[in-house]
């Protein structure tokens, strides 16, 4: 059996980490990134869900999952964030999940779970 893939852009290596063992925990293959562009670099063939921050420097948590929906429209997306408030809730349409820093881990787990159980494949 084929492990599901998490792509996982934070610009905090603190926050990868945390999240990369979390997943892993629960069966989870995950590939980490630093920043956006770096994941845009590397491709999103084989990756089953996208969790970013969204305030990052260059491409934003937005922007990424916009350009990630462009290579794949069915791509589960989940945006984290430490900050109270989204100023512009257009751009917060259309998010698969949203997250605020701190989360419980059980909370992204069953975020990702239900999130790869809706996919038709």
């Amino acid at each position: 059996m084929n492990k599901s893939v998490v792509a996982l852009v934070d610009d905090d290596p603190s926050v990868l980490a945390s999240l990369a063992e979390l997943l892993e925990s629960a069966g989870y293959e995950t590939r980490s990134f630093l920043s956006g562009e770096a994941l845009l670099a590397s491709g999103l063939k084989g990756v089953d869900v996208l969790i970013t921050d969204i305030g990052m420097p260059g491409t934003d948590g937005f922007e990424l999952r916009d350009l990630a929906r462009q290579q794949n429209p069915q791509l589960p997306v989940f945006l984290i964030t430490g900050r109270h408030e989204i100023a512009d809730q257009d751009r917060a349409r259309s998010i698969d999940g949203f997250l605020r820093k701190p989360f419980a881990g059980h909370t992204l787990l069953a975020a990702v779970r239900d999130a790869l159980d809706d996919r038709q494949f």
